[in-house]
C-alpha cells in the first residue's frame, strides 16, 4: 500500500493550528500524523489522496491569520503501522513522575501517574513544548478537590493528569468535533469518570460557576482575545495556566491579565515556548 507524505508548514505554529489541520485533513482521508518543524507531517494512502479537498481546507482555514503551504513526497512501500509505532510516538516522561503512552508500548517505564492515550496524532500527547509545559504546572500545583476547566482542550491529557492529581470536577472544552470524539477515548481509556467534554469555545463561559482552576494551551491572540471571557469565570483565587506562545509574547499577554485583575505569578520555557501562571486578586 503505498502513502504519500504531506508536510505543511503553518504560521503561527501552534499546538491549536496543527491539531484543526489534522482534524480537517482526517475528514478527507489523512490516516495519522507528526510533529514536525515549523508544522507537521500527514500521511495518506495515494489512491485517497485528493488535492482539491486539500486546497480547499486551506482556503477556508477557520483560524484567520493562519498561513499554511504544503510539499507532497510519495513514500515507499512498508509497515506503516510498524512505522508509527516504532517511530511517531514514544513514550513520553514528564518530571520523572508521568509517563503518557500508548497499548502498544511495551516495556513502558513505571511512574506515578501513568496516562494511557490513542495516539491519532504526535502532538496533544505531551511531545509538543506547550503541552508538556502544562503538564509539569499541573504536577506542581494543588489540585486535590479544586474544579477544573481544561480549555481547547485537545486529546485532554492535561484534563486526564489533572483528575488523576485530584481534581474534581473537571470540564473540557474545545472547538473542534474531533477533539472531543478524541477526548472521550481517552477519558475511557484511563477509566477516567469525573470529566466532561463539551463542543464549544469561550463563549460557552457564559454565566458558569466559577473554576478554581483554568488551563488554556491555545495560542497567543486566542488568549488575548478570550483572556476576558475565562476570568468571568474565576473567583478571586482562581489559578489560570496559558500556554501555546512564545516567550517573547509573554509582556503582552501578562499586561492583558493584569489589566483584568490577574497577578502573574511566574513562567516556565521549553525551546522558547512558554507557560504562564496568573491567578485572579
Amino acid at each position: 500500500m503505498k502513502y504519500l507524505e504531506v508536510t505543511f508548514y503553518t504560521h503561527p505554529c501552534d499546538e491549536t493550528i496543527n491539531d484543526i489541520l489534522a482534524a480537517l485533513c482526517g475528514e478527507i482521508g489523512f490516516e495519522s500524523f507528526m510533529e514536525a518543524e515549523n508544522g507537521i507531517k500527514g500521511y495518506v494512502q495515494e489512491v485517497l489522496y485528493n488535492e482539491d479537498a486539500l486546497k480547499n481546507i486551506l482556503e477556508t482555514f477557520p483560524i484567520k491569520d493562519t498561513e499554511i503551504s504544503y510539499q507532497v513526497i510519495p513514500q515507499e512501500d512498508k509497515d506503516w503501522n510498524e512505522e508509527w509505532e516504532k517511530h511517531f510516538f514514544q513514550p513520553i516522561i514528564i518530571e520523572n513522575r508521568c509517563v503518557i503512552h500508548s497499548t502498544f508500548h511495551k516495556n513502558v517505564p513505571h511512574a506515578e501517574y501513568d496516562i494511557l492515550i490513542n495516539p491519532q496524532m504526535a502532538f496533544g500527547t505531551g511531545h509538543h513544548e506547550t503541552t508538556s509545559l502544562i503538564l509539569a504546572e499541573l504536577l506542581e500545583a494543588e489540585l486535590k478537590g479544586k474544579s477544573l476547566l481544561d480549555m481547547g482542550c485537545g486529546t485532554s491529557i492535561l484534563a486526564i493528569l489533572a483528575s488523576m492529581r485530584g481534581a474534581n470536577p473537571i470540564t473540557a472544552i474545545d472547538i473542534d468535533d474531533w477533539c472531543v470524539s478524541n477526548s472521550k477515548d481517552n477519558i475511557r481509556l484511563n477509566q477516567i469518570s469525573n470529566i466532561e467534554v463539551e463542543l464549544g469555545d469561550a463563549s460557552s463561559l457564559s454565566g458558569r460557576t466559577p473554576f478554581d482552576i483554568i488551563i488554556a494551551n491555545i495560542n497567543r491572540n486566542i488568549l488575548l482575545n478570550d483572556m476576558a471571557q475565562y476570568v468571568s469565570c474565576m473567583h478571586s483565587g482562581s489559578e489560570i495556566y496559558m500556554s501555546g506562545f512564545y516567550v517573547e509574547d509573554i509582556p503582552s499577554l501578562r499586561a492583558k491579565g493584569e489589566e483584568l485583575g490577574l497577578r502573574f505569578m511566574h513562567y516556565k520555557e521549553k525551546n522558547r515556548w512558554a507557560a504562564m501562571k496568573l491567578t485572579k486578586i
